[in-house]
């Protein structure tokens, strides 16, 4: 892809051009110079090696803990005792491993974990819908509900591409969800999708493609080849097409996946003791969250681990008392874990929603969307762990410190692996487009 940057830090490319260099280009139009030239040149440009990131990777991977339907900051990472009934809610503060730094109640394993987290309590936003603060959290470029812009996870694949044996994009169990899938690589194309693990808690859990099947029958495999002539044909009319294009890709990358010794291994949870899995908890969450720290630590670049079921309208305690035990036990398994591993210098483990929760406790004992203010939990690849980043107002209402914006996220994320937040990328019609057109990085993480 073109391999340019736009970014207001700095006026020179990291191939030395300067921004008044590609004006020079784009001023080549007029006298016959068309895109399909600067495609061309693109291409050309691809086969000379990349110069160093603007910034030296931190990372080598990232974890996403993503905690679908938003969770409440109010009853976890940032408590307010002092204020009304209402706003408060039923549980109280504990401390933590961090002097003068405190948590709800039922989050015990992560008070003895904090001095490994950064806290950040100022995430905000202006969007309360599920699906757009989703795909704008997930992207961090603002659009409508239905994912007009590939998530992160998405675009770490496109910039770092398929390497080894297993891919660079895995959702375990697989991507969230409301009224239709979230976190896709929309644009990008199917070579970019995320590899959905499935549930690895499940009873006789068995990643989907990473079996060998039955031998097929005669019937089968005459379908089979009726299906690729079709294929064939199909793609000699459409030019372009994503999936048909990279249907031989495809068929490749799973047979290496299927017969691929290090996949296998690396997908097996079951090779863990079990007093590690016992840590982590029997449940979809605590098994998903040790997946992960095996899938990092074999090269995987960026997993996402899904913990939906955070959208508490009514008897919001009643749902955090079963949720908050489940997801203390993983995370702070998690973190400690690779701590101990030694592997949490190498990857960037965030932990987000798509928004925080009301103030105010409504009338059937819940707490509503509210994207202006919200907690964020950061870990590993050089964050200072034990340090607390911005703050809300006396009811968790409104951010008055240190307001940390979903393109700040995902700015950071990219910087983390070496990836230029302000490279431009090409779209299928030929429309070149930034990574992110905001946002700064959340440097106040490694201070």
């Amino acid at each position: 892809m073109l391999d340019i940057s736009l970014s207001h830090r700095r006026s020179k490319l990291c191939s030395g051009v300067t921004r008044r260099d590609f004006l020079r280009v784009g001023a080549l139009a007029p006298l016959g110079f068309s895109l399909a030239d600067l495609l061309a040149l693109e291409k050309a440009a691809a086969a000379v090696p990349r110069a160093v990131p603007r910034k030296a990777p931190r990372a080598k991977s990232v974890l996403l803990v993503y905690l679908g339907g938003g969770l409440s900051h109010h009853d976890t990472f940032d408590l307010k005792p002092r204020a009304i009934e209402e706003i408060r809610g039923k549980y109280t503060e504990i401390a933590t491993s961090v002097t003068g730094l405190k948590v709800g109640n039922l989050l015990p394993k992560m008070a003895r974990t904090m001095d490994k987290v950064c806290l950040v309590r100022s995430g905000t936003h202006e969007n309360d819908h599920h699906e757009t603060a989703t795909n704008w959290v997930m992207s961090g470029k603002f659009g409508s509900p239905f994912g007009d812009h590939p998530a992160m996870g998405a675009v770490v694949a496109h910039e770092t591409g398929f390497a080894g044996k297993l891919p660079p994009y895995v959702a375990v169990p697989k991507n969230p969800a409301f009224t239709w899938e979230l976190g896709k690589s929309a644009w990008l194309g199917g070579r970019y999708e995320s590899f959905k693990a499935g549930n690895p808690d499940a009873k006789d859990w068995k990643v989907r493609d990473l079996s060998c099947r039955a031998p097929m029958t005669p019937v089968a495999l005459e379908r089979r080849r009726s299906l690729l002539e079709a294929v064939d044909t199909l793609s000699a009319h459409i030019k372009g097409n994503d999936q048909i294009a990279t249907y031989d890709e495809f068929a490749q990358k799973a047979a290496e996946m299927v017969l691929s010794p290090e996949a296998q291994d690396a997908f097996a949870v079951d090779r863990e003791t079990q007093a590690l899995r016992d840590t982590y908890g029997h449940h979809e969450f605590g098994q998903s969250c040790l997946l992960a720290r095996r899938l990092v630590e074999r090269g995987v670049r960026f997993v996402t681990v899904n913990f939906g079921g955070w959208d508490h309208h009514a008897k919001i305690f009643d749902n955090l008392d079963k949720k908050l035990p489940v997801f203390d036990q993983g995370l702070s398994a998690l973190i400690e874990d690779m701590t101990a591993r030694g592997s949490i210098k190498d990857t960037l483990i965030v932990v987000m929603g798509e928004f925080g929760r009301t103030p105010k406790v409504n009338k059937d004992a819940g707490r509503d969307h509210w994207g202006r203010a919200g907690s964020l939990l950061f870990a590993g690849a050089g964050v200072r762990g034990g340090k607390v980043i911005g703050a809300t107002d006396k009811d968790g209402a409104f951010v008055t410190d240190r307001p940390v914006r979903p393109p700040d996220v995902c700015w950071t994320v990219y910087e983390a692996l070496g990836i230029d937040p302000q490279r431009v990328i090409v779209t299928p019609e030929g429309r070149p487009t930034l990574i992110l057109d905001e946002g700064n990085p959340v440097d106040d993480l490694y201070t």
